[in-house]
């Protein structure tokens, strides 16, 4: 029997899509991995909303949202001058892997990026990423976030 402090263990997750059945789908495939905390916002602003109101550990964010998208909202959680978590680490989800979208999500300050579909094993090897080789952060003239 699971006892409170072994959930206080476990990470609570921040799932930022603007798709009903994307957030269902990771919600879905974090249960199966244990993790049963998790908190859904429909775009960046409802997410940035989501981390002031509660304590996340990890935040999965879709880059294609309406009004805030993904990459707008990881400046605002990096560089923000109220930002709830300035240094969580955040996985991107985007079905729009061309070059130039990934140096831009590169550039606000993602940790780790995973292409759609999404499946079990994406999410397992990202979080993986994130929890057991987190890379550094850095703050130059221009930039703050994970070391590129």
């Amino acid at each position: 029997m699971q006892t409170p402090a072994d959930l206080e263990d476990r990470p609570r997750v921040l799932i930022v899509d603007d798709n009903k059945h994307t957030r269902l789908l990771l919600a879905q495939i974090l249960r199966s991995l244990g993790i049963t905390q998790t908190i859904e916002a429909a775009d960046g602003v409802e997410g940035l909303a989501a981390l002031r109101n509660h304590a996340i550990d990890i935040v999965l964010t879709d880059l294609a949202m309406e009004p805030m998208n993904g990459i707008e909202f990881v400046r605002s959680l990096r560089t923000g001058p109220d930002s709830p978590g300035p240094m969580l680490p955040v996985i991107m989800i985007t079905g729009h892997a061309t070059m130039k979208r990934l140096q831009e999500a590169r550039d606000a300050g993602v940790n780790e990026f995973m292409g759609k579909p999404i499946t079990a094993r994406g999410v397992i090897e990202r979080l993986a990423q994130v929890v057991d080789h987190a890379r550094p952060f850095i703050r130059t003239d221009d930039y703050f976030g994970p070391d590129r």
